[in-house]
């Protein structure tokens, strides 16, 4: 028997998130191998369906990592992508999927060991719910 290992899809901001996820890598910070990064201008880019369709394509947890409340480069970007999630928690509790597999993290550009630990948190809830019910099999 196979030991689950989940896939963790991570969005974020190309000038914090992103910024804290490279230096993390220059820093030599350990985190878990199993996230995916998806690099955005912004987060309020993100919606929904979106996060939605990453638990359709077989992420077994998704977080969302912009930039610390007043930091912006947009302005309210990342406010936007808090109600999104918010909006997109609801939608998997709805259909009897756990909103915990989807979370928001501010993190600030020079924040590695945020990025590492929101990295290492998502992967550690995605083994203790164990497969998206989503995932395709296969």
């Amino acid at each position: 028997m196979s030991v689950f290992e989940p896939r963790v899809v991570a969005f974020c901001c190309h000038f914090c998130a992103y910024s804290a996820a490279d230096l993390a890598g220059s820093m030599r910070l350990e985190y878990a191998p199993n996230v995916r990064i998806v690099k955005l201008m912004c987060t309020g880019k993100v919606d929904a369906l979106l996060l939605l369709k990453a638990f359709e394509d077989g992420a077994d947890a998704v977080y969302v990592a912009g930039c610390e409340e007043g930091d912006c480069h947009f302005l309210e970007g990342n406010l936007r992508a808090t109600k999104q999630v918010d909006r997109a928690r609801k939608m998997l509790e709805e259909v009897g999927i756990e909103g915990d597999r989807l979370r928001m993290y501010p993190i600030g550009a020079s924040d590695a060991p945020s990025f590492a630990a929101a990295a290492n948190e998502m992967t550690e809830k995605a083994r203790q719910l164990g497969p998206s019910p989503l995932k395709k099999e296969g």
